[in-house]
């Protein structure tokens, strides 16, 4: 007799650098999980991601999984600043990758209609971290694919290939695109001014059903025909889901991964600065969340060097770090966060330890996250999620810098699982359960707060805190 498959959402978890598939069990605790990079291909007309290839990845990805667990709903959650251009017969151009610096070309005629952040909350970002340069530029220099294309933001770009239907959520358009009023809960008035906000589809929820995987994809990758291809959702958003939907009170949750995001529940709009790149995210609900961010992952690799970015740094690693007075001043990164125009250096005798770099990088993104959560006032519980929540050295750091405010940490290593899991029991009718969460054990206060004393007083001039 056949031993009863335990039922599982997959979860396609599409991050900048890295992709991953795992089956989930309710509480949103991965059962298994395959992984591979998230690879750029650089061939003409511009760099893009190889999308046939994580198709290809992907069905594989899910056939593997069936076999051992009943796939009752696939929920797709990516990176943002990327979108689909489709037609009946699937891509019209390749999807961009948003470090593409050539859309800048564009940037004097984007910048006079586009740029509105007292609607849209979103700043001017480099290359194509805004969506809507991507498209303007696309739209200039392919006008006759452009013209036929369908706009499907990227989650539901993986829910529209498996399902056959087009749809859109607000998520991945009020992540800085120059899209989306999120006060008013509509395009902006640059979407309508270019006609897109009539060539998105229909809007659904992050946790619509669109149907059941088409039949040759069923098929393909042993799924049964009552399984529920669900619209998807903006990555950070799925950590913040995680929390915000059980939970009224302020909070904040910080996401870690190739970004460092913070979204502080509770806190107002009004607080927001452009040129500190703060901005507003709108969440699963559609409500605005004031949100700062820093490519707190990649300034991590910059600062240790590739050879310890798997190092997982101690306290005592930290205690080590601070005696010595070594510090990372930013930015290591020019992407986003309060200081990309600034070049990133080491202050003091760098550490030649692998583990000691790697509490440096820990030390550096922890200061970074105390400077972003203070300009966003974010009050209540400090979320810990992704990458850097099981860092030691990163998560009693900023432990003992936000001190008497509580840190906590998640154990989802992806930081996404769970709110994906939220999603599939939204989309049956049922509400999460509170996440389980652990608090972090500060490090040295006198000398943390020393060093971000020592940290400020080197910042730009305009910067200081």
């Amino acid at each position: 007799m056949n031993k009863a498959r335990p039922p599982a959402v997959a979860v396609f978890d599409v991050g900048k650098s890295n992709v991953r598939l795992s089956a989930v069990d309710d509480a949103g605790v991965a059962l298994a999980t395959l992984e591979r990079q998230n690879i750029v291909d650089s061939s003409p007309p511009y760099p893009h991601f190889d999308s046939d290839a994580l198709y290809a990845w992907l069905l594989d990805g899910l056939a593997t999984l069936a076999r051992d667990f009943e796939i009752h709903s696939v929920v797709p959650v990516t990176h943002g600043a990327c979108a689909a251009l489709l037609d009946d017969d699937g891509l019209v151009l390749p999807m961009m990758d948003y470090e593409f610096r050539g859309v800048s070309d564009v940037d004097s005629d984007y910048d006079a209609i586009a740029r509105d952040f007292a609607h849209t909350a979103s700043p001017k970002l480099p290359a194509g971290l805004n969506l809507g340069r991507q498209l303007f530029w696309q739209q200039r220099q392919f006008p006759r694919e452009f013209s036929r294309a369908t706009i499907v933001p990227y989650p539901q770009y993986w829910s529209a290939r498996l399902s056959g239907v087009r749809a859109w959520e607000p998520t991945s358009l009020g992540c800085h695109t120059d899209l989306w009023d999120p006060q008013c809960g509509d395009f902006s008035s640059f979407a309508k001014t270019m006609g897109w906000d009539s060539r998105f589809g229909r809007r659904v929820n992050a946790w619509t059903p669109l149907g059941p995987p088409l039949p040759e994809i069923a098929a393909r990758a042993g799924l049964s025909k009552d399984c529920k291809i669900l619209a998807g959702i903006h990555d950070s958003n799925a950590s913040y889901l995680a929390h915000r939907a059980t939970r009224e009170d302020p909070f904040c949750v910080v996401s870690t991964g190739t970004w460092i995001v913070m979204m502080a529940h509770g806190r107002p709009l009004d607080l927001l600065r452009e040129e500190m790149d703060t901005l507003a995210n709108v969440d699963a609900f559609g409500n605005a969340v004031p949100t700062a961010r820093f490519m707190g992952g990649r300034e991590y690799a910059a600062i240790c060097g590739a050879d310890a970015v798997q190092t997982q740094p101690s306290i005592g690693d930290l205690e080590v770090v601070l005696e010595s007075g070594a510090l990372a001043i930013p930015s290591f990164a020019d992407q986003g966060g309060p200081f990309r125009s600034q070049a990133g250096r080491i202050v003091g005798n760098a550490p030649v330890a692998s583990r000691h770099r790697a509490a440096l990088a820990a030390v550096y993104c922890a200061l970074m996250t105390d400077y972003c959560l203070t300009m966003i006032e974010a009050r209540g519980d400090i979320i810990l999620e992704g990458r850097l929540a099981s860092n030691d050295a990163f998560a009693s750091a900023l432990a003992a810098l936000r001190k008497p405010q509580p840190v906590f940490r998640s154990p989802d290593e992806t930081g996404t699982l769970r709110g994906a899991a939220a999603l599939s029991l939204l989309s049956r009718g049922r509400h999460p359960e509170p996440a389980k969460l652990y608090r972090c054990r500060m490090g040295p206060i006198a000398e943390l707060k020393a060093t971000r004393f020592r940290w400020h007083a080197l910042l730009p001039a305009n910067r200081r805190a």
